[in-house]
């Protein structure tokens, strides 16, 4: 019970914050917005995000997997990084673009999360 709720207490922060630089990454193409978007991401699995964002993406999967958490905050994780890979492409960074939207590939089959559905958290940001 008690690490069911810490985990609610980090998706809700993690889904707090990335909602308003997800908002401004897609609004204004923000570099600085995406930026926090993965720092955020590397907080969630307790990792430096620029090591965290910098894996493949089997290895980062690999990360989560280890982190304990995975299976709990994959569909967040899949969804920021599809955004992001959005945003990226948005901006004319077609490589950044095609990381992220691997690393999200990877978390969503290995976790079995959907990366269009959207999670209930950010529903208003969609």
């Amino acid at each position: 019970m008690l690490q069911r709720d810490y985990i609610l207490e980090l998706i809700s922060q993690f889904a707090e914050a990335v909602k308003e630089s997800l908002h401004r990454a897609k609004k204004d193409l923000d570099p600085e917005a995406c930026q926090e978007v993965e720092h955020q991401i590397g907080d969630l699995l307790e990792l430096d995000y620029t090591t965290a964002l910098s894996l493949a993406p089997d290895s980062l999967v690999t990360m989560m997997v280890l982190s304990g958490i995975g299976d709990s905050v994959a569909s967040y994780v899949c969804y920021s990084l599809t955004q992001l890979a959005g945003v990226y492409k948005q901006r004319g960074d077609e490589d950044l673009s095609h990381i992220r939207l691997a690393q999200a590939k990877a978390v969503a089959e290995s976790f079995g999360c959907d990366p269009d559905v959207v999670p209930e958290e950010f529903a208003d940001e969609a």
